[in-house]
């Protein structure tokens, strides 16, 4: 079974051609600016710099020097103010023919939003980038950078499962309850903070051992759908319900706004051809490591109290993702839209393409809430975790196939296929069929889903992994059959 045609493997190509004509993302499989850099890094002898070659030895490196001096801070500047990535202009520094240093504004702007994406979060650009970039001289140049993003993704998944463990009912941090042992705070904290580390660097390393892919970006993109709904949960169980905390419905509809935020910044480079990162990723992350340390050290009882006047910890929290959604989120994706279409850059025209990628993941809300509210066992009450868990799978088949239409440029599918199954477990637990089996045709969903899941994962990698002659977790090529 292939779940990528043909046609999305020809688009593939493009892409990776685009990203190869010339001009390089400073680190394409990351959260980061699209730069266009003069010169490949890493020894990586293109076609520009052996016609630069002879040129440069008869200039004595008066040329080097001219473009050390005003070329390189100028792109710099420009990576900055995110002109190259937001298609206004695009310079790039090139040598001709005749010897005298020229301008070259591209005809490529179009491929140039093909793979772009923009990161302005100040937290991303002044802090994390420039730790990242520091941490990335740890790794050695023959670790594949899929594998730092596999590695970094299995980490938010031992979170989630170790907290399962200490928390399975989402109790232990509610009052006269057991309560998670501050060492295992201290582990959650860490291994998060961990994870979003290797988030960030994985790019880096891609760049730094010249091995981009479009199957990398594909492959970061897709673990961090999944990876949604294991932070958003695990960071639960600081406040968990209860009379302290906030119930297992409010976390739901939670749930729904972080997902919602992560499937926009897609539906966005679907139709500008413009991945616009969300702020509140790097804050956020930055944010729950810290909680999860000092719950650590003042125990969860210090979130009983009043924030402020009567405002508990469990509002702000519940108040921030909120906000962030409808404040920064929200309309910053709305305006990176309204810019598009004002410039006349949009890749679809009519209201029904460009609302497509959206109608699976309404659906899926739908159909999920819908059967919390027509449960004959209360379902969400009894198996909130696991509940979680089988939306959060479904959600991210959803974005992994809209993430493989917007990189290979080809139309996205209304529906998901595995919105079937959900409402067939929905119609059998609303018709009365099966009254006392609910908890048994949850477990059943989830399982299938998630190892429909694995496999569609699996087979896609393998595809692209063929078509561009790659293996996915090594820098070495495929000997032939």
């Amino acid at each position: 079974m292939e779940y990528v045609t043909a046609e999305q493997l020809a688009g593939f190509s493009k892409y990776k051609a685009a990203s190869e004509s010339g001009f390089h993302r400073a680190t394409p499989t990351s959260r980061t600016c699209a730069v266009v850099s003069a010169f490949p890094k890493h020894g990586a002898r293109s076609r520009m710099q052996r016609e630069l070659q002879p040129r440069q030895r008869r200039r004595g490196g008066r040329l080097r020097a001219l473009h050390s001096a005003l070329v390189l801070p100028l792109l710099v500047h420009l990576n900055r103010l995110h002109v190259a990535s937001c298609g206004v202009v695009t310079l790039a520094a090139r040598f001709g023919g005749s010897g005298r240093l020229r301008w070259q504004l591209p005809r490529c702007q179009e491929q140039l939003r093909e793979y772009s994406a923009v990161d302005s979060n100040p937290l991303s650009l002044y802090v994390m980038h420039p730790f990242w970039n520091t941490v990335v001289k740890i790794f050695p140049t023959w670790l594949a950078p899929n594998l730092i993003t596999f590695s970094g993704f299995l980490l938010l998944v031992f979170n989630f499962f170790l907290m399962a463990y200490f928390d399975p009912d989402f109790y232990a941090s509610a009052p006269d309850h057991q309560h998670v042992p501050s060492g295992v705070w201290i582990i959650v904290g860490l291994l998060n903070f961990m994870a979003y580390t290797l988030d960030g660097v994985d790019g880096k390393q891609a760049r730094r051992t010249n091995s981009s892919t479009p199957l990398g970006e594909l492959f970061d993109h897709g673990l961090d759908s999944w990876a949604c709904v294991y932070f958003v949960v695990t960071v639960y169980s600081t406040f968990g319900r209860g009379s302290t905390g906030v119930s297992v419905f409010v976390l739901y509809l939670l749930l729904w706004v972080v997902l919602f935020s992560f499937i926009l910044s897609h539906w966005e480079k679907y139709n500008t051809g413009i991945l616009f990162l969300p702020w509140g990723y790097d804050i956020s992350q930055v944010t729950i490591s810290i909680v999860y340390i000092v719950t650590a050290v003042v125990g969860v009882e210090a979130w009983y109290a009043p924030f402020l006047f009567n405002f508990l910890y469990r509002d702000l929290f519940t108040t921030m993702i909120i906000a962030c959604a409808l404040t920064v989120t929200l309309p910053m994706s709305l305006y990176n839209f309204y810019k598009a279409y004002k410039n006349n850059t949009l890749k679809h025209h009519s209201v029904y393409e460009i609302m497509l990628p959206l109608v699976s993941p309404v659906l899926l809300f739908l159909l999920c809430t819908t059967w919390i509210f027509m449960s004959p066992t209360d379902i969400l009450e009894v198996h909130p975790r696991l509940f979680y868990f089988m939306v959060g799978t479904a959600f991210a088949n959803i974005s992994c196939q809209l993430i493989v239409c917007q990189m290979s440029s080809t139309r996205c599918q209304p529906l998901n296929w595995m919105l079937l199954p959900i409402a067939a477990v929905l119609a059998v637990v609303l018709a009365g069929l099966a009254p006392n089996s609910e908890t048994l045709l949850l477990y059943l969903l989830t399982a299938f889903l998630t190892l429909a899941h694995i496999h569609y994962g699996v087979v896609v990698v393998s595809q692209l992994s063929r078509h561009f002659n790659i293996r996915p977790f090594s820098l070495k090529k495929p000997t032939p059959d």
